[in-house]
């Protein structure tokens, strides 16, 4: 039996335990937070279950799904699948019918009625040439070189929203092939593969708070509330401050694996630190009387309306009359406060509904948080830094060498594949 050290219990950790307990290790879970989840967690306001953001899974996240029911969670009971579907405040937008992918995406772009027929054509088109070219594209190519074709309305309407809740980047700065790799596995993905699955629980139900009830029953070691001040390599092992372990896990922020491999990988830990990160603004109103015909409502963003996204809590089992509006690639809104922010984000919606009779006078600001590193800025060329730089050791977390973005799934699947690495 290998003791396995596992530092962090974020998604990536929590996965790289789970698996290490399934093969048997006797694990070690070390978080300096007396509460797991990282970067999705709950924190509540004023006794309000508000998450730390408004995360979206979608039906192509396979590991993040099977890991849930794993530690006994059932996806249908927390998640509410819905088609892909943007819908606007105007009635507008793109809904996919469910079934097989490719029909399920020719239906629906051939029924988007608010678009005109030559620039849903010009979509299909666009598509078609993508997957012919195996959905590869210049390395340095951005979003927005790489829609350099695509027709004006889809591209606001569809790509650019797509791109922003992706990868958390402006299309005028975001890695296209990385936006392509997204839409071939989900788009174009098994049936099922772009359904949204929306929260229908507090973040810490999803996977977290189960995951670590499922490493105590597996006689786990859980130190939450710690932060790991060194680990050193010791014969064919590894030191979690002066602990003996034989495999070690580092599935902590990009920041503290830095800190922490400094003296033993400094290239590594250089390019682990020299990221450049996009934040997220989080802003949630009260607003009795509010209708709205989907629980998540695509917006139209611009320099003075700064949401791309709402979710109406309570029509997916939150405090009703509670609305969450999310703010992504966020970096430039940040800037000019969050307060600042909160204000535009209301008179956005004011814009947007009220006109259509679907917003109140009467609005109550709960909360507003910023993420101010949610995720990297996902750019062309982005070097990110291996999964395995030493011996005995593997870096796990959605910032190292892949092909997706920062999501909940990659951080999943690098915790699975760092376990599975550290045994081969």
């Amino acid at each position: 039996m290998a003791r396995l050290a596992v530092i962090g219990a974020g998604w990536a950790g929590l996965a790289a335990a789970v698996r290490g307990c399934e093969l048997g290790h006797a694990v070690t879970l070390y978080e300096m937070s007396h509460h797991a989840g990282g970067r999705a967690r709950t924190l509540p306001h004023e006794g309000l279950p508000l998450d730390n953001g408004q995360h979206i899974l979608i039906g192509a996240y396979r590991d993040t799904l099977a890991l849930m029911r794993q530690v006994g969670v059932d996806p249908d009971q927390v998640l509410r699948r819905l088609p892909l579907t943007l819908a606007y405040p105007d009635g507008s937008g793109l809904r996919l019918p469910a079934g097989r992918a490719v029909p399920s995406f020719l239906r629906g772009v051939l029924a988007w009625r608010s678009v005109p027929l030559a620039e849903r054509l010009g979509l299909l088109a666009l598509a078609a040439q993508w997957r012919l070219q195996g959905f590869r594209c210049a390395p340095g190519a951005t979003v927005a070189e790489l829609a350099r074709r695509c027709p004006p309305t889809v591209y606001r309407d569809l790509l650019e929203p797509l791109c922003v809740a992706a990868l958390n980047t402006p299309a005028s700065q975001a890695s296209g092939q990385v936006l392509l790799t997204v839409l071939r596995d989900a788009l174009f993905g098994p049936p099922g593969s772009s359904d949204l699955l929306l929260p229908a629980a507090p973040l810490d139900e999803l996977m977290p708070a189960a995951a670590l009830r499922w490493l105590a029953a597996q006689g786990a070691t859980l130190r939450l509330g710690q932060r790991v001040q060194a680990v050193a390599a010791s014969g064919t092992g590894w030191q979690v401050d002066g602990e003996p372990h034989d495999q070690l896990v580092l599935a902590a922020t990009a920041q503290e694996s830095a800190r922490l491999l400094a003296p033993h990988a400094p290239a590594w830990a250089a390019q682990a630190g020299a990221f450049e990160y996009q934040p997220i603004v989080t802003v949630w109103l009260q607003a009795p009387g509010a209708r709205w015909p989907q629980p998540m409502m695509a917006l139209r963003a611009s320099d003075e309306a700064p949401a791309q996204f709402g979710f109406d809590l309570g029509a997916l089992g939150g405090p009703a009359d509670t609305y969450a509006l999310v703010v992504s690639g966020a970096a430039s809104w940040v800037a000019r406060g969050l307060e600042t922010t909160a204000d535009a984000v209301e008179a956005q919606l004011r814009q947007a509904f009220g006109e259509h009779g679907a917003w109140p006078a009467t609005v109550t600001r709960l909360a507003v948080r910023a993420e101010k590193r949610a995720t990297f800025a996902c750019v062309p060329g982005l070097l990110r830094p291996s999964a395995a730089p030493l011996a005995g050791l593997r870096v796990a977390g959605d910032f190292v060498d892949g092909p997706y973005p920062a999501t909940l799934e990659g951080a999943v699947r690098s915790g699975l594949a760092a376990v599975l690495s550290l045994r081969a």
